[in-house]
């Protein structure tokens, strides 16, 4: 399998994941009171947004890379 192929289908699963799953969501611990030894955290949930136009250009620069791989062969 060329390598051209190979990247072409990482970028269409990465467009299908975009669309599927619309951001990425991860948890920190922040202090919230530090008062001598009295510590207390708080979790919080934070998500980085993807947008569905960054998942629709990389499914189509991985078909792109997919034909190109193919006339190339």
């Amino acid at each position: 399998m060329k390598p051209l192929s190979i990247v072409g289908i990482l970028l269409i699963v990465l467009g299908i994941a975009t669309f599927a799953y619309q951001g990425i969501t991860y948890t920190t611990q922040e202090k919230v009171i530090d008062f001598g030894p009295l510590q207390m955290t708080a979790e919080k949930t934070r998500t980085i947004p993807l947008p569905p136009i960054m998942g629709g250009i990389a499914l189509a620069g991985g078909i792109a890379l997919l034909i190109v791989g193919k006339r190339n062969s």
